[in-house]
């Protein structure tokens, strides 16, 4: 009985929408997995997501439990667990190849599987530089310069060192979430403005002397990917194929005789796991996709409006920073508006790592919903 109250008590305080559009999510996420063709050491990604969701969904409900003021008073242990986790895959880890060329060096081999720890950076970096914003603004140093410029090198610091690994696709998503969480404790528009002007300048130099010859290919070719369909312009040219190929309804779940089914889009589970919806769901799936993840995006930005102080709204603003910027990118890759640049899409893409990481995401921001109001009952260690 006290169980029940327990959980009837927690389903009181819980953002019941939110977790229904996680549901809803994870299912369809699943249902997806169900129809990709297992790989070819005949691992099932069906399997593997589900493991991953559960301990997903398990890490979320812990982090609701302890109010996400505590956990940012522990920021120094995150940060130095985060850049243990980032040097340790740089001397120790292994690389794996991924769509498009990449050969990033930045997983670690655990037992009878791998896992790509910045994964799990990105959450920590969620928690540390919400707790850095939000000391300069209870101490009105968000307008200081030097301040700002120290806020850069918070951010720089998992930037750089994911970019040594060979994981660019990963680097432009944590700047992303930089801007996105200074933005949303709201630093000053003219360093944004700043920023991006430094890019404008970086960028002949960093494509002349810092890109890689796969990524100058991506940049190039991503609009006429037929000039070269059986090499560098072949992922994006059969996924496009396969997206066209399902029209309104799509060809069917499970149908044996599909695109999907005879695995003719490269990492079609991952990185272009949006074509196996447009092939097999047609348009309505494509769309479907889309949707939940707005109305996700939605709620996570109504929960960051709600919060009663600049951590829990810059977590918010954080973790919907991550989750945008994938989508975007994901989806522009699939659809030729963008280069591939092996960037997945968030929680309908196979890998255990991002999905069980994700929905630590999840956890966190549904902690500020259920926390809110909670203001006077946490003493932060500064």
């Amino acid at each position: 009985m006290r169980g029940l109250k327990s959980f009837v008590n927690y389903l009181k305080r819980a953002d019941k929408l939110y977790w229904f559009i996680m549901l809803a999510i994870s299912v369809y996420s699943l249902l997806l997995l169900r129809t990709v063709p297992n790989s070819e050491s005949g691992k099932s990604y069906f399997t593997v997501q589900l493991v991953a969701i559960a301990i997903g969904y398990f890490g979320a409900i812990l982090f609701t439990l302890i109010d996400y003021r505590e956990i940012a008073s522990y920021w120094y242990i995150v940060a130095g667990f985060c850049l243990f986790l980032i040097v340790y895959t740089q001397i120790f880890g292994i690389a794996v190849k991924s769509s498009g060329g990449i050969n990033a060096k930045a997983w670690i081999q655990l037992p009878g599987t791998t896992f790509q720890p910045s994964e799990l950076v990105k959450i920590g970096f969620i928690i540390t530089f919400s707790k850095h914003l939000s000391e300069l603004k209870e101490r009105d140093m968000l307008k200081s310069f030097p301040q700002i410029v120290l806020l850069a090198c918070h951010a720089m610091i998992p930037i750089v060192l994911v970019h040594f690994q060979g994981d660019d696709g990963t680097a432009v998503i944590f700047f992303c979430m930089f801007l996105a969480m200074a933005f949303g404790a709201g630093v000053q528009l003219r360093y944004f403005g700043a920023v991006f002007a430094a890019i404008a300048i970086a960028f002949p130099i960093a494509w002349k002397y810092m890109l890689q010859d796969y990524q100058k290919d991506r940049f190039t070719i991503f609009r006429h990917p037929e000039t070269d369909p059986l090499d560098k312009g072949l992922q994006q040219i059969q996924g496009r194929l396969s997206i066209g190929s399902g029209q309104f309804w799509g060809r069917g779940l499970f149908n044996s005789n599909t695109r999907v089914s005879k695995g003719l889009v490269p990492v079609q589970q991952s990185d272009f796991i949006f074509s196996v919806a447009g092939e097999q769901l047609g348009f309505v799936g494509c769309m479907l996709i889309i949707l939940l993840l707005f109305l996700f995006l939605f709620r996570t930005l109504r929960i960051a409006r709600k919060s009663p102080d600049c951590l829990g709204s810059t977590i918010c603003f954080g973790f919907f920073g991550m989750i945008a910027a994938q989508a975007l990118f994901n989806l522009g890759m699939c659809l030729n508006l963008l280069p591939v640049m092996g960037v997945t899409l968030p929680f309908f893409s196979a890998g255990g790592s991002s999905a069980a990481c994700l929905y630590l995401g999840f956890g966190l921001a549904q902690n500020v919903h259920m926390h809110r109001m909670n203001t006077d009952k946490v003493t932060l260690r500064r």
